[in-house]
């Protein structure tokens, strides 16, 4: 599976693909507060701020999956539902713990919504591990949101 640079032009597409999957994978887990300030505007502009750093699959104009780091955090991974078990979700992962690698991130880590059992069992297919419960600052549109999460790592052998 192809993964490339997501392209400015595919900023609303990811945004909406990034609004659904985060409805689907936490309306039902997390505080409503936290709900509230989730608006497709403020996943826009986040991607917008995070595009040098979002990879995707999928044809050009119409990706069904992106992954964003961030330092040596593994910050956003979504896969649209249709896309679920083809393999995008791992070859995103496979490519994204290369370029921390590659940028010299020995450990790895990542924030992982308490109850979200769909997402940690696929960090641990991938050989993560959860290592506690941590308090995450969630960006907002209105700044930070302090949110319990399960905290994974991952020591990233191949860092150079």
């Amino acid at each position: 599976m192809h993964v490339r640079n997501a392209e400015e032009r595919e900023i609303d597409h990811l945004a909406r693909l990034w609004y659904e999957g985060w409805q689907d994978a936490h309306a039902q887990i997390l505080p409503a507060e936290l709900r509230r300030l989730r608006a497709l505007d403020g996943f826009r502009q986040r991607l917008q701020a995070a595009l040098p750093n979002t990879r995707v699959v999928g044809p050009r104009g119409a990706p069904y999956g992106f992954c964003i780091t961030k330092g040596d955090e593994f910050y956003q991974i979504y896969v649209s539902a249709h896309a679920r078990g083809s393999g995008a979700a791992g070859a995103l992962m496979a490519d994204a713990e290369a370029r921390l690698a590659k940028s010299g991130v020995e450990t790895a880590w990542l924030a992982c919504a308490i109850g979200n059992h769909r997402a940690a069992r696929f960090y641990e297919k991938c050989g993560w591990r959860r290592v506690g419960v941590a308090t995450y600052q969630a960006e907002t549109s209105t700044g930070t949101f302090p949110l319990e999460v399960w905290r994974y790592e991952k020591r990233l052998a191949f860092a150079i």
